[in-house]
């Protein structure tokens, strides 16, 4: 008999836990496999993508934790000091000298902290500590710490600078408006979320954040935090701050890979499709791979694919990128942007008039792309669709659900877009396969949660095998467990299973998925 498999995973961050999930749920005995994970952080894993919803108060530390599966050693606390390739082995902090047969790095990424004077604690030179009033959000410890920094400015009426305008800035600004703090976002760009939105788009977005009472400082750039005084900017002005939260992205955690030699590009560990370093007896998955951090789809994904190869599940899975859907998680804003909507708007065939009203759309004069977008500002809504031979390849879908609903589905899939392109970007024209969020319209194999692909068809198996809410739903599923952005759906299919399920009591609590 062959023994298992020893693998040692570095990292107990989101994707860590879930390849050590996936993998017990293919060898739940560890025949084939006897899995050890090693987390730095003092506390088991959790959801640090709902981080902004424990600041805002709407979850708890325990809302966001994530159960370690049984059968699998886990060492929190454990800092991983260096790889040694040609004994396989991985030293620790407190001397251990663990061995592996196969390794994984799922280290993470960490934040990219510009070189700003004051942003770091002088009097601690060389340890990466951060300055007095600063902080980031990556971590437990972290949210923490910025609640402990809201909580003083909202005592004495202060302001928190949060500076990056990017999705992370604005999902902990408004949650930080949410605990009751006067917010700044301060981006260097012209508009906000300039990597995944276009101008207009920007704008519209910027008015609904002013409208939930975030101030905004576009354009410039910061230049030196002061505490006790605030956030100095180029144009020379002082932005009043008790505290400064840095949402300036993210760099992917390489430092022990590159210290062990193995082959890193610019954005992280470089793997291939089956998530193999350079060194074949290592993989690489999550953010610390090359590829987009900040992501949780792609990472779970991987983490898939690696465990079918691990367990021998199957030895031919690969992984080949994930369709890009992000989607900014603050109350009272609705948007979602799909791939790549930034297209040269000379082949554009027509705006919509200012102030709202439809927009035409047509290929350009090369045969390009279809380009359509509408206006509609003074009621928050932008929505832009790029379509190549009639499937969607991008889309910008602010305050406009009923679209965002449907056009995700087109996209997933690359199914045909319908031809009445402007009945499609307001929500009405969608084939009755892609219709709606919940009821009959939506088929079984409609994908619900993104995060953890889970369909529609399979939250209705869940249903009828005893899970009766929203809530156990979300624990037969996993459906909400990732960035909760399918949260509403699952709450709305969860309440039309109550009302359509003859054996369903009227009084089943069918409305609240995990906060």
């Amino acid at each position: 008999m062959n023994r298992a498999l020893n693998v040692v995973v570095v990292g107990n961050g989101m994707v860590g836990a879930r390849l050590q999930e996936e993998t017990l749920r293919r060898d739940p005995r560890s025949r084939r496999v006897r899995m050890t994970v090693l987390g730095a952080e003092p506390v088991g894993g959790y959801n640090r993508v709902l981080l902004p919803g424990l600041l805002s108060g709407s979850l708890t530390e325990a809302d966001l934790a994530q159960e370690a599966p049984d059968g699998s050693p886990l060492a929190t606390g454990t800092t991983v000091t260096g790889i040694d390739r040609e004994a396989r082995t991985v030293s620790t902090a407190d001397g251990r000298q663990l061995p592996y047969d196969r390794l994984v790095l799922a280290t993470g990424a960490r934040t990219a902290v510009p070189p700003l004077p004051g942003l770091r604690d002088d009097t601690d030179e060389g340890s990466g500590t951060l300055a007095r009033g600063v902080t980031a959000l990556r971590t437990l410890a972290d949210a923490r710490r910025l609640r402990r920094l809201a909580d003083r400015a909202r005592a004495v009426g202060a302001r928190i600078a949060v500076l990056g305008g990017g999705v992370l800035g604005l999902e902990a600004a408004r949650a930080l408006v949410a605990r009751g703090v006067a917010v700044t976002v301060v981006h260097p760009a012209p508009h906000v979320m300039d990597r995944q939105l276009d101008a207009p788009a920007g704008r519209v977005l910027g008015r609904a954040l002013r409208r939930t009472g975030i101030e905004q400082r576009l354009g410039v750039m910061a230049v030196r935090w002061e505490p006790g005084k605030g956030l100095h900017l180029d144009d020379g002005s002082v932005l009043p701050a008790a505290g400064l939260l840095l949402c300036t992205g993210a760099r992917a955690e390489t430092g022990l890979a590159e210290e062990c030699g193995l082959e890193v590009g610019p954005a992280g560990i470089a793997v291939d499709d089956t998530l193999t370093t350079s060194d074949p007896d290592i993989y690489a998955l999550g953010d610390c791979a090359d590829a987009e951090p900040g992501l949780i789809q792609p990472g779970w994904e991987q983490a898939t694919v690696l465990a079918e190869r691990l367990t021998g599940e199957d030895p031919y899975a690969r992984y080949f990128g994930t369709p890009r859907v992000t989607r900014l998680k603050a109350a009272g804003i609705e948007l979602a942007c799909l791939g790549d909507p930034f297209v040269d708007d000379d082949g554009f065939a027509g705006h919509a008039p200012a102030g709202g009203g439809p927009a035409q759309g047509g290929f350009a004069d090369d045969g390009g792309p279809e380009v359509l977008r509408l206006e509609d500002p003074s009621r928050e809504r932008y929505a832009k669709l790029v379509l190549h031979g009639d499937r969607v390849t991008g889309a910008i879908l602010l305050g406009v659900p009923d679209a965002a609903a449907g056009l995700v589905q087109l996209y997933d899939k690359g199914a045909p877009a319908p031809s009445d392109r402007l009945a499609l970007m307001l929500g009405r024209a969608l084939p009755p396969e892609s219709a709606g969020e919940t009821g009959e319209a939506l088929p079984d194999h409609a994908m619900v949660c993104r995060c953890n692909s889970v369909t529609k068809g399979a939250l209705r198996s869940a249903w009828y095998d005893g899970a009766r809410s929203a809530r156990e739903l979300a624990d037969a599923t996993r459906a909400t467990t990732g960035c909760g952005g399918c949260r509403g759906a699952v709450e709305k299919i969860a309440a039309w299973l109550a009302e359509t399920d003859p054996l369903s009591s009227r009084d089943t609590p069918a409305t609240t998925a995990p906060r």
